[in-house]
């Protein structure tokens, strides 16, 4: 039982994660790989304002999660100018750079990683590991609809003219920064909540766990489940939370363990990609000859074609 609730827990944290990550690269367009460095900074964020500080630690988890959405800011401002092949390497130095920050400060734990973190309940029996299952669940859930809250209706049909025609979307007199700067900011609070809950139920945090690996998994989650759909980067964590422990369950060596996950994130990427680009819970809408004809088609309004402006 205390096997399956720390899966469950594992699994709702990366439901978050993913879920925001395909905000910023789905939604967004936005080729970022520097969401682990956002999901760091809120668990040693939240942690230090808990352990350093005396702040109890649900407001920590809060703040936690602001830091990584003020921390995204100071990258997306001087990034988002740029785009493609730019901005992922942007990202790359931006997440290189801070963790090299906190693998060298000594109130972080440097290297050896940060321990004695606060938990949320004082002692961790399976009542209260069931009690936040319940709190990660909701939290899940909360994060998936508010995701699908904001890309509905006319913001998300702006989000989507920026992303599919992004001078056309200039010329209409629209800030296309301040949209990419905002679903930056909001996808990286989000990565900053899935930290700072991560960081107060296993109460250590060291760099090697928000390497470029976690940039890899998270984009398997997201393309497996389903690029800009509700509920397929929630599908695609749960698969990849369930595909490390099968690996386990193998006894491999531990050198080979690592390399082997990322071998797999890659491989499922590119076979997504090139078998199924929609993912898992993705569909694909093709227009019939004569729009008239198709009872299936989004209504006018919904699907703004490219240069033609935002509605």
């Amino acid at each position: 039982m205390e096997f399956l609730a720390s899966m469950a827990i594992g699994v709702g944290i990366f439901v978050i994660l993913a879920s925001s990550f395909n905000l910023i690269i789905g939604h967004g367009g936005l080729m970022s790989i520097a969401h682990p460095i956002f999901f760091a900074l809120g668990g040693y964020g939240s942690a230090l304002l808990a352990r350093d500080l005396g702040l109890g630690v649900p407001p920590a988890i809060l703040l936690g999660a602001l830091v990584a959405g003020a921390a995204s800011v100071a990258l997306s401002l001087p990034a988002l100018r740029v785009s493609g092949d730019y901005l992922v390497i942007a990202s790359i130095g931006f997440q290189l750079g801070l963790l090299q920050i906190i693998k060298n400060l000594d109130w972080t734990g440097g290297a050896g990683g940060l321990a004695n973190i606060r938990p949320l309940f004082a002692t961790y029996t399976i009542d209260t590991k069931l009690a936040y299952v319940a709190v990660v669940g909701v939290l899940a859930v909360a994060t998936v609809l508010a995701v699908r809250g904001l890309v509905a209706g006319p913001y998300g049909r702006a989000i989507t003219a920026m992303r599919d025609d992004e001078e056309a979307f200039r010329s209409l007199g629209r800030n296309a920064t301040a949209i990419k700067v905002t679903l930056f900011a909001i996808g990286s609070m989000f990565a900053g909540l899935a930290g700072a809950l991560y960081a107060h139920y296993y109460l250590y945090l060291s760099p090697e766990q928000f390497e470029i690996l976690y940039s890899a998994a998270m984009l398997t989650m997201v393309v497996v489940g389903g690029v800009r759909t509700t509920w397929g980067p929630a599908l695609g964590a749960l698969l990849l939370q369930v595909l490390p422990q099968a690996i386990n369950f193998l006894k491999l060596p531990t050198a080979l363990t690592g390399p082997l996950q990322g071998i797999i994130f890659t491989g499922l990427v590119l076979f997504f990609l090139f078998t199924r680009p929609q993912g898992l819970l993705g569909t694909r809408w093709s227009p019939p000859a004569r729009p008239e004809d198709d009872d299936d088609a989004p209504p006018a309004g919904d699907i703004m074609p490219p240069k033609t402006g935002v509605p």
